[in-house]
């Protein structure tokens, strides 16, 4: 398989510890976001949404967006799980995931706070723009952890015992609070589970200054 990465996309983050922890390997082929790489035609032409991670399969296939991509994983290869087997927990595995992806990551992201800047703000207004969207976010999220069932509070991750898909999206989400100067000192069960996972090789291999086009 083939990545498409950058060691600073929190969305490629998150498919590295998805891989990570499947056991498996990709090539990784660098897209530097902050240069335009991914707006090239010959990237578009394999993701035209100009974004990374993109997954090539061994058959061409090409897998876009993180969390679809780190679905498949799963279920291609179902151990170690990365979504309960519970319906509704599921769901709510599911939940937490998309309100980093698409509530937090979304609006805070290179490409939005390029538009702020192009609509006439400067850098420090930009970064205020991502401080703000994070930190209400993250908010948000130790709550649900806070208010998960009995039977999800029996670990230090997320929402059990072993790592999942909720914890993949958030320790790379973490990772971009500090950069903004989010404070994470009221997040506690968000800190804990960060630090469960950091633990494991799988988390600490695909940290971005481990990746081999850290700067």
């Amino acid at each position: 398989m083939i990545l498409w990465d950058y060691w600073r996309s929190t969305a490629a983050y998150r498919v590295r510890i998805a891989l990570n922890l499947k056991g498996l390997r990709a090539e990784h082929r660098v897209r530097h976001l902050r240069r335009g790489e991914q707006r090239e035609a010959a990237f578009l032409a394999v993701n035209p949404q100009g974004l990374v991670p993109a997954l090539v399969l061994e058959d061409g296939t090409v897998l876009t967006q993180s969390l679809a991509i780190c679905e498949y994983l799963d279920e291609t290869h179902p151990e170690p799980p990365l979504l309960p087997r519970d319906p509704i927990a599921r769901a709510r595995v599911r939940a937490f995931a998309q309100a980093i992806a698409a509530e937090i990551h979304a609006v805070q992201n290179l490409k939005v706070l390029n538009r702020v800047k192009a609509l006439g703000h400067d850098q420090a207004a930009a970064n205020a723009w991502a401080h703000d969207v994070i930190a209400e976010g993250l908010a948000a999220c130790e709550a649900l952890v806070r208010d998960r069932p009995e039977a999800s509070k029996e670990g230090p991750f997320c929402f059990g015992a072993a790592p999942g898909l909720a914890d993949i999206a958030l320790v790379p989400q973490l990772y971009n609070a500090r950069r903004f100067g989010v404070d994470l000192g009221a997040m506690p069960l968000l800190a804990a589970a960060e630090a469960a996972c950091l633990a494991l090789p799988a988390f600490a291999a695909a940290a971005p200054e481990r990746q081999a086009d850290a700067e």
